[in-house]
């Protein structure tokens, strides 16, 4: 059972309002030597749509230090978490990744992100391709009850290089098909596919690879990818967001915005 959310408070005595929230770390569990996430307590004015990202980090030398992080957790839960990798020299996440219950963590105070529902025109079966991280926008929003009122189907490709990172992976689709709200949907109509690149298991090789071949779609017994019955969103590696995109593409797949909505979308602030 979580704590219950503690009340924000501004980052810093001024007569300026404070473009963070201070929030404090509830839980944190890691997964692998590499990979952690973390809850925290939300604001009761915070509100995000599935797929969306905020601002989140620590203070460092007196200035707040922050990267995005997508919401893993799904839109209406009282609290927020967090899937993040560690780099022993990064500047947030090697001090992110000693964080503890207890701790202060500053997050922006707006979200955003074209990782969003709103960004896609419904269609039978939507596809989510993730690698690493990228899996923590798509936590949230197989948890989300639209996603199962626009998509028949909804497809979770993970791929990581050893079997111990896809665990978080295997925990959320656990958590999805457990849940009260979504829960009889997501055990009927999701279908989550673990691979890896350096470790033997039942599924091996780059997501790109298996789209290429064909191996993915005749694995799941699916038909290949066309604009006219499928959409996709792409989050994980910068290499692996622009082969999708190139192979999407290729097949007459037209990129969406909230704006415009279309047939697939990525996580453009994760792309340099």
């Amino acid at each position: 059972m979580q704590d219950s959310p503690a009340a924000s408070q501004p980052a810093t005595a001024s007569a300026r309002p404070s473009p963070f929230f201070v929030e404090r770390v509830l839980e944190v569990t890691h997964w692998t030597d590499r990979l952690f996430s973390f809850r925290i307590t939300r604001p009761a004015s915070f509100r995000f749509r599935s797929g969306e990202f905020a601002m989140l980090g620590l203070m460092a030398d007196g200035k707040p230090l922050l990267r995005a992080y997508s919401m893993a957790s799904p839109f209406w839960e009282e609290t927020l978490e967090f899937f993040s990798i560690k780099v022993p020299d990064g500047p947030l996440t090697s001090r992110l990744q000693n964080i503890r219950p207890g701790d202060e963590i500053l997050m922006g105070k707006k979200p955003t992100g074209t990782l969003v529902l709103d960004a896609l025109t419904p269609a039978r079966r939507l596809y989510m391709f993730s690698t690493g991280t990228g899996i923590a926008p798509f936590a949230s929003l197989i948890r989300d009850p639209e996603t199962y009122e626009m998509f028949e189907q909804v497809i979770l490709t993970h791929t990581c290089r050893l079997k111990a990172e896809l665990a978080y992976g295997h925990d959320i689709v656990a958590r999805a098909k457990a849940d009260p709200l979504v829960g009889a949907e997501a055990s009927a109509r999701l279908i989550h596919y673990a691979s890896t690149t350096r470790e033997q298991s039942p599924h091996m090789g780059r997501i790109t690879a298996m789209v290429d071949e064909g191996r993915l779609f005749a694995e799941l017994g699916l038909p290949e990818l066309s604009s006219d019955s499928d959409r996709v969103m792409i989050c994980g590696s910068e290499a692996m967001l622009k082969d999708i995109k190139s192979r999407v593409e290729a097949r007459g797949f037209i990129e969406g915005s909230n704006a415009a909505p279309g047939q697939f979308v990525i996580e453009k602030a994760f792309v340099s």
